[in-house]
C-alpha cells in the first residue's frame, strides 16, 4: 500500500536510506557488494553517504509533515 501513496512512498525511502547509510557505518563489509540485490542497498548507503544534508532535510521536513499532518 505504501507503492500507491506517494507521501508513504517517500517515507519508505528515506528510511530506506537512512537505514542502509548507518548500516554501513557500523558494518562495512555488510555493503561491499555493488552489484545484485545487495547492491540496491550500497546504492542508497551511497545516497546517503553523498547527499546527507539533503536527506537529514528530507527526513526533518517528512518528520514535521507526518506530526502536523
Amino acid at each position: 500500500s505504501a507503492l500507491f501513496n506517494f507521501h508513504s512512498f517517500l517515507t519508505v525511502v528515506l528510511l530506506v536510506i537512512c537505514t542502509c547509510t548507518y548500516l554501513k557505518m557500523q558494518f562495512p563489509t555488510l555493503l561491499e557488494q555493488k552489484t545484485g540485490f545487495r547492491g540496491f542497498f550500497w546504492k542508497a548507503a551511497r545516497i546517503g553517504e553523498r547527499l546527507s544534508p539533503w536527506v537529514a532535510a528530507g527526513c526533518f521536513t517528512m518528520g514535521l509533515s507526518i506530526i502536523f499532518l
